[in-house]
């Protein structure tokens, strides 16, 4: 998140009107609802977790052993559990 002078970007009534609430101080004004992206859309971690997820099902689903999906992706048991029985590991998984 950059810094910009709200003397920059707002009209001077509406400037004149913000400094009689906060004068000096920091404002933070959030997105508006319909420009929001959700959680790692923007980075790219959604799709790379995906992406592991779909790997771990395939290969639990090829023979390879909990225990040993825990080594290779460095997860707890209960986490690779979650990921092999969840509702869409058959929508997400390439066999």
């Amino acid at each position: 998140m950059k810094y910009v002078n709200a003397r920059d970007v707002l009209p001077p009534s509406l400037l004149h009107e913000v400094q009689r609430y906060l004068c000096g101080e920091l404002l933070y004004i959030p997105k508006n609802e319909t420009k929001k992206t959700g959680w790692g859309q923007k980075n790219g971690t959604r799709t790379s977790l995906r992406l592991r997820n779909c790997d771990i099902v395939n290969a639990y689903q090829s023979g390879t052993t909990i225990f040993e999906l825990m080594d290779v992706y460095c997860l707890s048991e209960a986490s690779i559990r979650k990921i092999i029985y969840s509702p869409q590991k058959a929508a997400n998984s390439v066999v």
